[in-house]
């Protein structure tokens, strides 16, 4: 009878072990997110600051100046999740797009305003780059734990769910076209 008692114990200290281990990966999650969250906030705060620098100087690059915006835009209202992911993969591209673009403009290069930015952006996509690395280490490690045997029964049981990885989209992985053409008449 006392050999029954201690291994009905020691089976349920494994499943709260289990179970917490869960909890606290579930948590290292969304603190990771938040992480993420964080540094696109920064980067949607600088973005307009840059746009209104260099939107004089790039009058021929009206179509780059308006992705930029319009992704930032669609990145800012973006719901949490996959549609974020995109949207934020989407701006990514945009500001490769405008920093290709710029370095063809003189008076941009030695603009200390914009040289700036341009540093804080990169300094932030850096930062997004590192959060969104731990973002899914412990994203994968959450996955993981729910698939292994035994500790699957018990995440089953409460209800765990895979958290979704932050993927680049082949179109981030894409080199930016820049097309340098000056409008006729100039």
């Amino acid at each position: 009878m006392l050999a029954l008692l201690a291994i009905v114990a020691a089976l349920v200290a494994w499943a709260v072990w289990i179970y917490n281990r869960l909890v606290t990966l579930k948590n290292q999650v969304a603190n990771g997110w938040k992480q993420i969250d964080v540094q696109l906030k920064r980067r949607h705060d600088l973005i307009p600051n840059l746009v209104a620098a260099v939107r004089g100087a790039m009058e021929f690059e009206r179509d780059t100046l308006e992705r930029v915006i319009t992704a930032r835009s669609r990145a800012v209202a973006a719901p949490a999740g996959a549609a974020a992911m995109a949207a934020e993969n989407d701006l990514s591209l945009a500001l490769r797009q405008l920093f290709a673009v710029a370095e063809n403009y003189p008076q941009l290069r030695a603009n200390e305003n914009v040289l700036r930015l341009q540093e804080e952006l990169t300094t932030t996509e850096n930062q997004i780059g590192f959060t969104r690395q731990y973002y899914n280490d412990v994203t994968t490690q959450f996955n993981t734990q729910q698939d292994l045997f035994p500790a699957r029964l018990i995440a089953r049981q409460f209800g765990f769910t895979h958290a979704e990885l932050f993927t680049a989209e082949d179109v981030e992985r894409a080199v930016p076209a820049v097309d340098l053409t000056l409008p006729a008449g100039r």
